[in-house]
């Protein structure tokens, strides 16, 4: 039987979490129409081995991939070159679905012909349990978009997104490797190749939050400020090269969610205490490199932070005061 979609499972060290996140595949109706690829990063722990329990209790499902340690994108690298479903989707290791709305999906990417199809998700508090919405509201009024008209009523963020595999090896969609953040790429990159997104008021992904160990807590964006750093100046290039051909509605979509993600940069570095040298000088590196790079992300970086604007108007003068000024407007630091 045809394989439906293809189911990439980043797995580091989750042994805590991967059964929560396999039984919520465990829907007989769909078992035969679906892969769940279970890409094992060079895990320590059990993760590989409780895979391997799944793949041979349902052969036809579940497949169990060990390589060596190579980070998130390394692990969907591999999902999309293994993938034989005509959909794929990223749910990570310590995450889940909520399985009767995943029936639902797979189900109605029977007769879906859309590249970018979107659901809604929810966040779950990990130490509450509490259930968050975060809903596409936007996307709702009809059921399929033009990509250009889609993009000027949202951002579509990875934990909604469905993407037809075709687009993904065809163009052979990589993401950087031994790097975090690739998520922005993942969903930037295939964009020049979508044509149509189609919604469905679905609620799918299950995304655990409060895991302090996790890389978007402010922690692990501290530990791993070079990779965000990196990944920004990669799509940089990547929007440099695509706005010489792409639709202006593209070319929009793709810039305003890097310079958000700069934004996110700026964050980082104002979370650090405001007398840390060396930080000072990475922002002040950081800020003229991608000047170099794009002035055109660099003035976009700019309209999207109040805070960025300060520092740059003040040529990083006061740049003790402004940052506690940063820490206290956005809380952080704070318990």
């Amino acid at each position: 039987m045809e394989k439906i979609l293809t189911v990439t499972i980043p797995s580091y060290n989750v042994e805590k979490y991967l059964k929560q996140t396999l039984d919520s595949f465990l829907a007989e109706e769909i078992l035969e129409e679906i892969e769940v690829l279970i890409v094992d990063d060079g895990s320590k722990d059990g993760t590989a081995a409780i895979g391997k329990e799944y793949e041979r209790k349902y052969p036809g499902t579940f497949r169990v991939i060990s390589k060596e340690n190579g980070g998130h994108g390394s692990t969907i690298n591999r999902g999309i070159q293994e993938a034989k479903g005509r959909y794929f989707k990223v749910v990570d290791g310590d995450d889940w679905v909520n399985t009767a709305d995943f029936i639902k999906l797979v189900k109605a990417l029977k007769t879906c012909t859309a590249e970018y199809v979107v659901t809604n998700y929810y966040e779950v508090n990990d130490k509450t349990g509490e259930k968050t919405p975060r809903e596409y509201k936007e996307l709702g009024k009809k059921k399929i978009w033009k990509f250009e008209e889609a993009a000027s009523v949202t951002q579509i963020g990875m934990h909604p997104l469905v993407i037809k595999t075709e687009i993904l090896k065809k163009n052979q969609i990589r993401l950087d490797e031994h790097c975090f953040y690739v998520d922005v790429e993942y969903i930037l990159y295939p964009v020049p190749y979508v044509n149509t997104v189609e919604f469905l008021d679905l609620y799918v992904y299950m995304y655990r939050l409060a895991v302090t160990t996790q890389s978007v807590s402010i922690q692990g964006y501290q530990k791993h400020i070079d990779n965000h750093i990196t990944v920004i100046f990669h799509l940089t290039e990547f929007f440099n090269q695509y706005a010489k051909t792409g639709t202006p509605e593209k070319v929009e979509y793709i810039g305003k969610r890097i310079a958000q993600m700069v934004g996110d940069q700026i964050t980082i570095f104002v979370s650090f205490p405001e007398t840390d040298i060396s930080i000072k000088k990475k922002f002040i590196d950081f800020d003229r490199k991608l000047k170099e790079l794009s002035p055109e992300i660099y003035r976009r970086s700019g309209e999207e932070s109040g805070s960025l604007r300060l520092f740059r108007k003040t040529g990083f003068r006061g740049y003790k005061w402004i940052v506690k000024m940063c820490r206290k407007r956005n809380h952080i630091g704070e318990e």
